[in-house]
């Protein structure tokens, strides 16, 4: 598996003038990445940023469910959502979505089992290493709300929440509804701020 690459002829263009600062290398972690949301929205968008140059140059995007799946499926199933759900303005060529599908990994593993965390810290440390993204992480919950204690107590657990080496940056995006109703909404935001800061999230 190899991140994106910009071909040749795109790297070789002048570069405009532009206020938008460089995206960092990083890791996208889709937590629900087998679901409705990552297959319709989360990938397709995806896709839609990497061939807009809106991604890194390097990065790499780690799916996370319970349904056991290879990287090689996972790719596939990728490919599909980029052809049936992509916007309709960004460009599909199959050459595209197979490269971009080449920066796509898979981790299957149950969200209250420390083991399947582990697998995925792991996983990263990976990618880190071959693909020289910095350490720089970015976890996405998209799962039933219910669910989001258990991830976020397990990336506490396994170490996830803060980089060791003080310098990489990890965020996390928790997608609506956020909470149930107030009460509900005001204990998931205690139970995430005791695991990240706020300017994490």
């Amino acid at each position: 598996m190899t991140p994106v690459k910009r071909s040749a002829a795109k790297a070789a263009a002048p570069a405009k003038k532009t206020s938008i600062l460089a995206a960092d290398p990083c890791t996208i972690v889709i937590f629900g990445a087998s679901g409705d949301l990552s297959r319709r929205k989360l990938v397709p968008a995806l896709y839609g940023l990497a061939a807009q140059n809106c991604l890194a140059r390097r990065f790499a995007i780690i799916g996370f469910a319970r349904t056991p799946m290879t990287d090689e499926a996972f790719q596939a199933s990728a490919v599909d959502s980029v052809k049936k759900f992509a916007d309709a303005g960004t460009a599909q060529q199959e050459a595209d979505c197979k490269e971009f599908a080449k920066a796509l990994a898979y981790v299957a593993g149950e969200y209250h089992r420390a083991e399947a965390f582990e697998k995925l810290k792991h996983r990263l440390e990976e990618l880190d290493r071959v693909h020289k993204l910095e350490g720089n992480r970015l976890f996405y919950l998209a799962t039933p709300p219910d669910v989001y204690p258990l991830i976020i107590e397990q990336l506490e657990k396994a170490g996830l929440a803060q980089h060791s080496n003080g310098k990489s940056w990890v965020r996390v995006i928790i997608e609506k509804p956020y909470g149930r109703d107030l009460a509900s909404a005001k204990k998931l935001n205690q139970t995430v701020l005791k695991v990240f800061e706020e300017s994490q999230v």
